[in-house]
C-alpha cells in the first residue's frame, strides 16, 4: 500500500506522524499485529483517534510505513568505527554482522511479528519478498567485488552464494533473538562465528597472501583476453 499521498506538509503534521509511527513500533512490539488498535496507537502517540486516520487509512497501512522504516535502518546500518580499514573484507564483513545482529536484538519483539504477518497476509509477503532481494543484491555486489579482486573463490555462484549466507544470518537472529532459542549466547561469540563461516563459505584469502595478488593478475589478465576477442570480433 502507497502512503506517500499522506505524507504532511507541515511541521506538526511530521510531528504527528512521527509520533504515531513511535507509538505503533511500541504497540505492535508490545501487542502484536492481531491485538494491536489504531485506537491503541493513537492514545500512546498522545493525538486523538481521528488524527490517526488524516496520516493512514487503517492499521496495517501505519504497520507498513512502520515496516519501510525499520527495514532501511536494517539495510543501512552503518559502520560506526572510524578506524575501521575497508580495504579488509573480514573486517568489513565482521562489523556488518555485528550491526545487524545488534539491531535484530535490539528490536527483536517487533521483528518477530513482522515474521507473523508475513505468514497471514499475502501482500506483507510480498514486501517482505521484495526487501529480502534488495538485501540478497547487496551482498551479490560484494561478493562479485571479491571475485574480481581476486579475494574470494571465483567457482561460487554469487547469487547463489548471497542468498544462502544472507538466510544464514537471518534465520539465525530470528532463532536467538525473536524466539530466544540461546537467550544465554554470547554476542560477540555469535558475532564471531557467523563471520568465520562468511569467511570460510567465500574462502577469502588474507590480503597479504601472495596467491590473492596472482589471482588478480589472472582475472585481469582473462579480462583483457575477452576485451580482444569481442574486438577481434567487431572487425
Amino acid at each position: 500500500m502507497d502512503t506517500e499521498h499522506r505524507l504532511p506538509q507541515t511541521e506538526r503534521g511530521r510531528q504527528t506522524r512521527a509520533a504515531l509511527l513511535a507509538a505503533a513500533r511500541d504497540v505492535f512490539a508490545r501487542d502484536g499485529y492481531l491485538t494491536a488498535t489504531t485506537t491503541t496507537i493513537a492514545k500512546a502517540a498522545g493525538v486523538a483517534n481521528g488524527s490517526f486516520y488524516t496520516h493512514f487509512a487503517d492499521k496495517y497501512e501505519i504497520f507498513v510505513a512502520l515496516w519501510h522504516e525499520v527495514q532501511e535502518e536494517m539495510l543501512h546500518p552503518g559502520i560506526h568505527d572510524a578506524r575501521l580499514d575497508h580495504s579488509d573484507p573480514v573486517a568489513v564483513i565482521e562489523e556488518a554482522t555485528r550491526a545487524y545482529l545488534g539491531y535484530y536484538r535490539d528490536n527483536a519483539a517487533l521483528l518477530r511479528v513482522f515474521e507473523q504477518v508475513t505468514g497471514i497476509d499475502e501482500r506483507f509477503m510480498v514486501l517482505r519478498l521484495d526487501r529480502a532481494r534488495a538485501f540478497e543484491e547487496r551482498n551479490v555486489r560484494g561478493i562479485r567485488r571479491l571475485q574480481r579482486d581476486g579475494v574470494a573463490d571465483p567457482s561460487l555462484d554469487p547469487e547463489l552464494t548471497a542468498a544462502a549466507l544472507s538466510s544464514m544470518v537471518s534465520r539465525h537472529a530470528y532463532m536467538t533473538f525473536a524466539l530466544g532459542l540461546r537467550p544465554d549466547v554470547d554476542f560477540e561469540s555469535l558475532v564471531s562465528t557467523l563471520t568465520t563461516l562468511w569467511v570460510n563459505a567465500l574462502r577469502i584469502r588474507p590480503a597479504g597472501d601472495g596467491r590473492a595478488a596472482l589471482d588478480r593478475t589472472a582475472t585481469r589478465l582473462r579480462e583483457a583476453l575477452a576485451e580482444v576477442e569481442r574486438l577481434r570480433d567487431q572487425t
